[in-house]
């Protein structure tokens, strides 16, 4: 039975308070850093090619309208951290993966009080390979729904009117996806067995991605939403599936037994 007296939304925010938890802030850094880098390092890179663009603008706009660039410079910049937030926290999902998943596994652990598993750092590059084709799972899954809610923006009216809400809407969707999928997986559950128990509990599920997507879109606090969503999602596991799927093993468990 499902324990569902709490939303999706106030896991997320969960996540806040756990990923200050002592013990649990060393494996929140790599995830952390690998953010921080990877937008720090690309968002430096754009800014200069803006400033190179601003350069360019200035020789085709009168001097008596030069006061323009006060305006479009805090807008450009804005736009940059916001569109290129979604990518680059894409991107950094693949990077951090396996760490992901030791995250989302010491979560659990501190959550429960049971022991973690022993696991070396040779023990995380060796599971890489089996990560990875996780995220390229989650990936193929995301890439044809995306193009067809992207298709939905060039046609007339349903692009001003529907399509930001679909969009959004998945966007919510595929952020619970992306993240719950991680002690998921640490459990070795198949994705086909996430879809179907996230969509029996679509409402939460959106509750998660909906606040993980908000908080996404907020130029610096997006550097951490990564760790808080992980560790958010791992006490949704931990409270609201994990006894249903352990109980399910044990059963095929002795039914093997007995076989």
């Amino acid at each position: 039975m499902l324990d569902k007296s709490r939303s999706g939304a106030s896991y997320f925010l969960k996540g806040f308070d756990l990923i200050q938890t002592k013990g649990l802030r060393s494996f929140v850094l790599i995830p952390l850093l690998v953010n921080v880098l990877l937008f720090g390092g690309a968002f430096y890179y754009l800014y200069l090619q803006l400033e190179d663009f601003f350069a360019f603008l200035d020789g085709f706009i009168p001097e008596m309208l030069s006061w323009i660039n006060f305006i479009l410079w805090p807008l450009a910049v804005i736009t940059l951290l916001v569109v290129f937030s979604f990518i680059f926290s894409s991107v950094a999902n693949w990077i951090a993966a396996p760490f992901n998943g030791l995250l989302a596994e010491k979560v659990e652990c501190y959550l429960t009080g049971k022991p973690a598993p022993e696991n070396s750092f040779s023990d995380v590059i060796k599971d890489i390979p089996r990560t990875l084709r996780r995220e390229w799972t989650k990936f193929a899954y995301y890439l044809p729904k995306a193009i067809g809610c992207l298709i939905l923006f060039f046609i007339p009216l349903i692009g001003q009117t529907v399509a930001p809400v679909v969009w959004f809407g998945f966007t919510a969707w595929m952020m619970a996806i992306q993240y719950c999928d991680y002690p998921f997986d640490n459990h070795k559950k198949d994705f086909t067995v996430l879809k179907s128990q996230l969509a029996q509990d679509r409402g939460c599920a959106l509750s998660f991605g909906a606040m993980t997507t908000i908080f996404s879109m907020i130029p610096v606090v997006n550097l951490i939403v990564m760790p808080v969503a992980i560790c958010g999602a791992t006490a949704l596991w931990v409270e609201r599936y994990r006894e249903h799927h352990l109980e399910n093993e044990n059963v095929n468990e002795n039914l093997a037994n007995w076989s």
